[in-house]
């Protein structure tokens, strides 16, 4: 199931890093944000990585990403957590009518059997 944004909002968006018992876990380095369409949502990290804010840029879906290193006594694996994305059209502010094009109209004689 996809976290849905609309085109005029945006969100913070935090990453924890736990172990296999879900206690709290250190990584190496910085973790990397990143959206997997700029058209769709871009992603602005915070200095340490921790969180980072998501901003609507078009209506669609992208997937938001965060990578870390995490150190597990016999070296590093990549660790990689993805949020999908949808962003879908706000809400409705104004009314758009459109004509289509005329045809003649249709003449019914009353007096007719």
């Amino acid at each position: 199931m996809s976290f849905i944004l609309t085109i005029d909002q945006q969100v913070n968006c935090t990453v924890a890093f736990l172990d296999s018992s879900g206690n709290p876990a250190a990584v190496d380095g910085i973790p990397v944000w990143s959206s997997s369409d700029d058209t769709i949502a871009t992603v602005t990290a915070s200095a340490d990585g921790m969180s980072a804010d998501v901003v609507s840029a078009g209506i669609g879906q992208a997937q938001i990403s965060v990578t870390a290193d995490a150190d597990l006594g016999s070296g590093t694996q990549q660790l990689i957590g993805l949020l999908d994305l949808q962003v879908v059209g706000g809400m409705a502010v104004m009314v758009q009518i459109t004509a289509g094009t005329p045809t003649e109209k249709l003449v019914v004689n009353p007096l007719a059997p």
